[in-house]
């Protein structure tokens, strides 16, 4: 199972990659791992690929129910989190890849075909299910690159690679039509905001400080971010908090005091109300 140091290190480590190939996989189990992945963004594109239970997947601002069986596409830069479902579990295989890879100087065809899809400029599902499209391709092929990667024996690197290949092929071909991105440069402008609560959520951060952040008046950044990410930024950034804290409860020996602190709250009594608000328990119950 992967720690959840190593977790929120993934994307801007690329050390995480294999030497050999920049495609790597994580097993994690929510609850079990971690409690919840808050929302972030990364330059690296990932399929969540559900092996049992169920759970929540938000891709830019839209929630989706997910099951054992189900895959999502996570393209670069769009911002997901990954949550419990009431009181399920859920395993899933978080696989994580440089899209750039597929990049050569000896042919077009990244900048014909892969970057427009890398760039979210093509229609394309953020889910696939049994059913839709192109899933039985994508589960054939990741579940492909699950047995090479289990043996690692010889060039195991070009045979990733060429089912990644073969993968995006079928997707590309699929999927053509381009669509109006507007709204996905809209959602870009908040990406500097949930990477500075993603990297200084233990600092004390104001709103108007975030809407001047984003490029908006204050007022037009509450707004704008509550209706692209469904809560509003005073929300998001205590539950981040939250979700920080109770990772270190069950990862950590130190005090309630001390772990609310090193999560931004600076009133320990607020602390202890908004955790029980959202987990139903005390700091002190949810460590037993």
């Amino acid at each position: 199972m992967i720690n959840i140091n190593e977790y929120q290190a993934i994307h801007e480590n690329k050390s995480h990659f294999d030497y050999n190939i920049p495609y790597n996989t994580y097993p994690c189990t929510i609850p079990l791992d971690f409690e919840s992945v808050p929302l972030h963004w990364h330059e690296d594109a990932e399929f969540i690929y559900i092996k049992k239970g169920c759970g929540i997947i938000v891709i830019d601002g839209h929630e989706h129910t997910v099951s054992a069986g189900d895959i999502a596409f996570i393209l670069p830069s769009r911002v997901h989190g990954i949550y419990q479902f009431e009181n399920e579990s859920m395993e899933y295989e978080n696989i994580i890849f440089d899209s750039k890879m597929f990049a050569s100087t000896l042919d077009d065809f990244y900048d014909s075909f892969l970057l427009p899809f890398f760039e979210s400029a093509v229609a394309i599902p953020s889910i696939f299910k049994p059913g839709v499209t192109g899933y039985e391709s994508i589960k054939r092929y990741l579940d492909s690159n699950d047995n090479i990667s289990s043996h690692r024996e010889g060039a195991w690197g070009l045979a990733i690679k060429g089912n990644m290949y073969l993968l995006l092929f079928n997707l590309v071909t699929i999927y053509e039509q381009h669509i109006d991105t507007s709204t996905k440069k809209k959602i870009d402008k908040l990406k500097p905001v949930i990477k500075h609560v993603e990297f200084h959520y233990d600092e004390p951060t104001s709103v108007d400080e975030m809407a001047k952040l984003a490029g908006f008046s204050e007022s037009h950044f509450m707004r704008f971010f509550k209706e692209a990410f469904g809560v509003s930024f005073v929300t998001y950034l205590n539950d981040y908090r939250l979700s920080m804290a109770a990772r270190l409860l069950l990862s950590t020996e130190d005090s309630v005091l001390d772990i609310s602190q090193q999560v931004g709250f600076e009133n320990l009594s607020h602390f202890n109300r908004q955790f029980k608000k959202k987990y139903d328990k005390t700091p002190r119950e949810y460590r037993r």
